[in-house]
């Protein structure tokens, strides 16, 4: 179909109202007020005034971005923002988590003692202070080397991949990623125009047969996604043994990790495993965490651990996209870790995910019909549940919005966005408890609708 511009309008308008009246000669000035003329301009005037969207220029779009859709996850944010909607679908953590006046107080005392250098331009590689404590805190929690290792502060979790992705990847080189995955991530990626290829998840990781034989097949991959500790979207905890093997496999096929924790903190029920990036001898795990999940979302803050060879490429890319994140906010996320009871913040924190994710699992195993599988997270803020092989779960969550309940079908979460999932992500951190309880009850029944 022909572009409508103000040109081919004024071209239509001529031959309408004007040709045959001068044989195709533009109409002189002298006879611009003629009945016929004037009703041609002002006919003019309308339709282009009407169709005004429609005569700005026509960009086309870059290769890199041209193939990547929008976050289906951040489209059905807006349906749950309806107060008709039971939303399970968003992966907010629950305002009740959320330091509120303690953040209020830091950040009064900040602007009043020392406004300028708060609201100022900073470092690219972060908030010298808060880089200090991070440094000091996953030293002793995780067991991390900084000798050897970099720790910059970045504009949340996804600014992780986004510059891990810039500084390492080209165009048309494969990532490795478990699939299911975080839609996020898969779209950066995505958008540097990496070819992804999907590792099928078990309940306890990745599928090492599968990983290996991708490795194989693709020698020349330069990345290795992975959220090991309460997966996004499964829920899924990745073990030791797993982690383990990941790590091995990936030096002996020379590939870089990114190891993704955005939910490590939150860990409600069982043991504690190390991070692969904890085990990391050769300097070939990127290790990502966020602040998101313990603070608040808003700040956009996030932290990235890399072997030191590293620093010079990503303080580039990092400069190459926003210059440096936000100083007030590290101001705030430091003094509140270093001067209040940031440990205390964590255990409530979990209290309430633990109960939330509790309340939901009893009601799946109530309502969803035996057939419908799903595990039971150990942290975080996700579950997935599996209709019956075979199955697309598309259809289903789209009857689940009809009836009130928001979740978000399995294949936003895969490598191929064209292939089909049985699988749909369910979120207990963000509803109420009566939400909780009234939401699965009413997809519960729709299981049993679905499954003869």
């Amino acid at each position: 179909m022909k572009r409508i511009t103000i040109t081919t309008i004024y071209d239509l308008i001529t031959n309408i109202y004007f040709t045959g009246m001068t044989n195709g000669v533009m109409i002189p000035l002298s006879r611009a007020k003629e009945p016929e003329v004037f009703r041609g301009f002002w006919l003019f005037f309308c339709i282009s005034k009407y169709l005004k969207e429609e005569i700005y220029m026509e960009y086309e779009i870059s290769n890199r971005l041209s193939g990547v859709h929008g976050s289906m996850i951040r489209e059905l944010f807006k349906l749950g923002a309806s107060k008709d909607i039971i939303s399970f679908g968003g992966g907010n953590p629950s305002a009740e988590t959320f330091p509120c006046k303690e953040i209020e107080e830091i950040a009064a005392k900040g602007l009043s003692e020392n406004p300028v250098s708060l609201l100022q331009y900073g470092l690219s590689e972060g908030y010298t202070p808060l880089r200090d404590t991070m440094k000091k805190y996953l030293e002793k929690k995780e067991g991390f080397d900084f000798e050897n290792n970099e720790l910059f502060i970045v504009s949340g979790g996804q600014q992780c991949a986004d510059l891990t992705t810039k500084a390492l990847v080209n165009e048309g080189d494969v990532v490795l990623t478990e699939e299911p995955a975080f839609v996020g991530c898969l779209n950066t990626f995505r958008s540097y125009g990496a070819k992804l290829v999907g590792i099928p998840m078990e309940q306890d990781g990745m599928n090492i047969n599968a990983l290996e034989e991708a490795l194989k097949a693709n020698p020349d991959a330069k990345l290795l996604y992975t959220i090991p500790s309460f997966q996004n979207p499964t829920g899924i905890t990745t073990s030791l043994e797993k982690r383990k093997k990941v790590y091995e496999l990936c030096c002996k096929y020379d590939i870089a990790i990114l190891e993704d924790n955005p939910y490590g903190e939150l860990r409600f029920a069982g043991e504690n495993v190390p991070t692969i990036k904890s085990m990391d001898t050769e300097g070939r795990v990127i290790y990502a965490g966020s602040f998101s999940k313990v603070m608040a979302p808003a700040f956009r803050l996030g932290f990235l651990v890399f072997n030191k060879s590293l620093t010079g490429p990503l303080t580039v890319a990092k400069q190459c996209t926003d210059v440096h994140s936000t100083v007030l906010f590290q101001y705030i996320c430091n003094e509140y870790i270093n001067n209040y009871d940031f440990d205390k913040h964590l255990e409530d924190s979990r209290k309430v995910y633990e109960h939330k994710c509790n309340l939901m699992m009893e009601c799946m195993k109530k309502e969803f019909h035996p057939s419908v599988t799903f595990g039971h997270p150990e942290g975080g803020l996700f579950v997935m549940a599996f209709l019956p092989d075979g199955m697309d779960s598309a259809p289903f969550v789209r009857e689940a919005i009809n009836r009130g309940v928001l979740s978000v079908p399995g294949a936003a979460f895969l490598a191929d966005e064209s292939q089909k999932s049985n699988g749909f992500r369910l979120n207990y951190s963000t509803p109420s408890d009566e939400q909780i309880v009234k939401g699965i009850e009413i997809l519960g029944k729709l299981t049993y609708e679905w499954i003869k």
